[in-house]
């Protein structure tokens, strides 16, 4: 089932003009880009099955190559609904139909919460309008069945809709006074623990930079216009996907070789189109631009 989601997800985005890469044994299924939107997506039968692991690891590549990490599933131990925005350890999940419609630029109002599904208001364009149709908090209370109070604490944005309460506001006022969840929004950076010896090198060099998890690379490094993708000790080669990937990210890479692990290891083939340096000459870099020129030189 999650073969046929897959497949049916990647037919989709190409239909809207993104190119689509897809992974193996990577934290997330597919990337995607169109111009500068990009989408990390993990597709799952079930939600529920992503782990708290996976999804650090999406957002926290997604803060660095500004992606919008999602789940894409059709149950989390019952069937998602349509139009409904879900979230998994911080990840927006959803299912297809809903993220066909996003695509479309419909996006949602609704989104399951502790307190079950609920919406969120524009309370400036709901006081507007009651007061443009010459209603009171009271006539709007009995109308929606709930207090004036907690009118008007919608109208200061100061309380969550409740689904049966936004049903019946959308029916006086329509969708329009309701804000629309953002599911495409860019994953902030999460804090990268205990970085690696080469993670800390590239920080002295000025680069932000973070260890990866589930990843066709090791360590991911931004230094503002300049994303660099770094496989690091590979034994048998540089990983296959990461060349393409590079491709579609607009990032160079760069494969560190430790003592341990010959350059002979590689290919001719990687060898021209891949950078590679032993760990010692990475580590002697003095400077961003120094090492920025070396990538450079590849290309």
């Amino acid at each position: 089932m999650k073969r046929s989601l897959m497949d049916e997800v990647g037919v989709l985005l190409l239909r809207h003009g993104y190119t689509v890469k897809s992974l193996t044994r990577a934290s997330f299924d597919i990337v995607a880009r169109k111009g500068s939107h990009v989408l990390l997506i993990k597709v799952l039968e079930d939600a529920n099955s992503i782990s708290e692991d996976y999804a650090s690891s999406m957002k926290g590549l997604g803060s660095y190559i500004d992606a919008s990490p999602v789940v894409i599933a059709e149950k989390a131990g019952h069937a998602l609904e349509d139009g409904v925005v879900y979230s998994r350890f911080g990840v927006y999940t959803f299912n297809y139909s809903t993220f066909s419609s996003c695509l479309e630029n419909r996006f949602p109002i609704i989104i399951s919460t502790k307190a079950g599904f609920t919406a969120s208001v524009v309370g400036e364009k709901l006081r507007r309008q009651r007061e443009e149709k010459g209603l009171s908090l009271g006539a709007i209370s009995g109308k929606v069945g709930v207090s004036k109070r907690m009118i008007s604490k919608y109208e200061s944005n100061d309380a969550d809709v409740s689904l049966r309460s936004a049903i019946a506001l959308n029916r006086l006022f329509g969708s329009g006074i309701f804000n629309k969840v953002d599911v495409f929004a860019v994953a902030r950076e999460t804090a990268s623990k205990n970085p690696s010896v080469i993670a800390r090198k590239y920080d002295e060099l000025g680069f932000r930079a973070a260890d990866t998890k589930k990843a066709p690379f090791d360590v991911i490094a931004k230094l503002e216009k300049e994303l660099i993708l770094t496989d690091v000790s590979p034994k048998k080669g540089a990983n296959p996907q990461l060349e393409s990937l590079q491709q579609l990210l607009g990032a160079d890479a760069l494969v560190i070789l430790d003592k341990k692990a010959a350059t002979s290891s590689y290919t001719e083939k990687n060898k021209k189109k891949l950078p590679s340096l032993q760990k010692r000459d990475f580590l002697d870099f003095n400077s961003a631009k120094e090492l920025i020129r070396f990538l450079k030189e590849f290309e």
